[in-house]
């Protein structure tokens, strides 16, 4: 397996590394979406999530990666009664595994995507077994699809599907197979080559812009790292360990903070307000105000949510969410400071 590069070692893009932490404290706020220039270290930021996640305990055996302690959620192999732990006596056998991070690439199969009948076992077996696809890899962790905006509409349309119910079925070739599928659905591309359709853009809770750095000193930076990094990966990543392991626990810390957290009426009537008067579609980013506010109430170990955690957090979660207006070119993060701005000010 290929070493990434170290997310602790990511120089610059604060908007995009502050993002992915978010949803790293909490999923739930559902997912982020990172468009910008090419080169700007958008996948090479996404890839590094792995370093921010603790290990997961999942039933061994288990292809799904069920968790023990949600029976009501498992698969089919890990239902109560059946599967792995048919026998009343049996005790269930559980080990912990990282999180993954699943590439799925612009040019996978259907078949890749959501699994198939194994055709090796088929073939030299006679059996008909289901081989699991990219979508069951991803349960419990991040589905990764680069240049995003690129994806074929029927592909968009299944991500959309298993996205919203949380399982993915599967009905083909004699086989009936219906597993949980929750995931984090993380996106990057360049607007310039495409526009994501607007149902799979409001999946992602949060979005971010990112540009071509200006600062000389800051390039210089990013390239000495990534010159360092290309001679000797695991060398270079073993000296940002340190660092990576401040950043897992500071994750591990703000997850055990988050129930915890509060959010009073006042901020969530400042919530719907600024989402009421930006004129966003549904409730769907209120819900996105409120977990990403408290989450990133948590990463900083405050214990409620604040102004100024709305003031960081609202561009990212609304500036996708906006309708276009051809006469005003501002852009849209800026559209949804400025509403904030007054409506403060009254």
């Amino acid at each position: 397996m290929a070493t990434t590069f170290p997310f602790a070692a990511i120089v610059g893009q604060d908007e995009m590394t502050l993002a992915i932490q978010v949803v790293a404290i909490d999923p739930t706020v559902g997912g982020v979406l990172v468009l910008g220039d090419r080169g700007t270290g958008k996948s090479t930021a996404v890839r590094a999530l792995a370093d921010l996640l603790p290990p997961i305990q999942v039933i061994k055996g288990c292809p799904y990666k069920c968790a023990p302690n949600k029976p009501a959620l498992a698969c089919h192999i890990c239902q109560p009664e059946k599967g792995l732990h048919a026998s009343k006596v049996c005790k269930l056998v559980t080990e912990n595994r990282p999180v993954s991070v699943v590439d799925l690439p612009l040019g996978a199969t259907e078949d890749r995507i959501v699994g198939a009948l194994d055709l090796e076992k088929a073939l030299s077996q006679g059996v008909k077994e289901f081989s699991p696809g990219l979508l069951a890899q991803a349960h419990r962790g991040f589905l990764y699809i680069d240049e995003v905006n690129l994806l074929d509409d029927h592909l968009v349309d299944l991500l959309i599907d298993v996205a919203a119910s949380g399982e993915n079925l599967v009905e083909r070739e004699g086989l009936s197979i219906r597993h949980p599928a929750r995931f984090v659905l993380v996106g990057s591309g360049n607007p310039e080559e495409g526009e994501l359709r607007p149902q799979l853009l409001d999946r992602f809770g949060l979005s971010v812009q990112v540009k071509t750095p200006q600062d000389v000193a800051l390039r210089v930076e990013v390239i000495k790292r990534r010159d360092a990094f290309d001679k000797d990966p695991d060398a270079y990543k073993a000296q940002w360990q340190e660092e990576s392991d401040k950043l897992q626990k500071r994750i591990v810390k703000a997850r055990k903070l988050l129930p915890s957290v509060v959010i009073d009426d006042d901020m969530l009537t400042l919530c719907a307000t600024l989402c009421q008067q930006l004129g966003t579609d549904g409730l769907r980013a209120e819900l996105t105000l409120l977990r990403a506010t408290r989450a990133l109430a948590a990463m900083q170990g405050k214990k409620k949510v604040h102004a100024e955690h709305l003031k960081t957090i609202a561009p990212l979660a609304l500036r996708h969410r906006l309708r276009r207006n051809p006469l005003d070119d501002t852009d849209s993060g800026e559209r949804v400071n400025r509403c904030l701005q007054d409506i403060l000010a009254v």
